[in-house]
């Protein structure tokens, strides 16, 4: 399975772009804001460049893993899929990086929210985004025993 983040829209403080799984469009998505990282930059350049908490995590491809979130497992939105949620692998200079609710930037963290782009910089009903991504498409990809990537460009 293939979830496509293209950066559409980024900002000073934050970014928006569409969010596609396989080719299909579903929503938006929001992430800190883009400083020009790139997969395969070196550690230092990232944290040249990286602002902790303020920056998204660079572009590329990455491998998506469900595992339980000591941060999030006991939210309401965690706990129908017994605290796991989608996590980023292997993003150079972060870490914990998940795809989850949040409504902006500032809870961020470097992860990556989804929802619909209807207020400035915010996405809103996040959490209903964020479960039919979970029960449409990744829970079902991990019980076929699927690779999910998650490609930012």
């Amino acid at each position: 399975m293939e979830i496509i983040i293209n950066r559409k829209w980024p900002r000073k403080g934050y970014t928006i772009g569409t969010l596609s799984i396989d080719g299909v469009r579903i929503c938006e998505s929001l992430e800190d804001e883009d400083r020009g990282l790139k997969q395969g930059m070196s550690l230092a350049e990232i944290q040249k460049r990286k602002v902790y908490g303020e920056t998204a995590i660079p572009a590329g491809r990455y491998l998506v893993t469900m595992t339980v979130s000591p941060k999030f497992r006991s939210r309401a939105w965690a706990v129908p899929y017994g605290g796991k949620v989608p996590l980023i692998n292997n993003v150079t200079g972060y870490d914990g990086v998940r795809i989850h609710p949040m409504n902006r930037a500032e809870d961020s963290l470097g992860c990556v929210g989804v929802g619909r782009n209807t207020i400035k910089g915010q996405v809103t009903n996040s959490t209903y985004w964020y479960r039919y991504i979970l029960d449409n498409y990744i829970i079902p990809a991990t019980k076929r025993k699927e690779a999910i990537y998650l490609t930012i460009m």
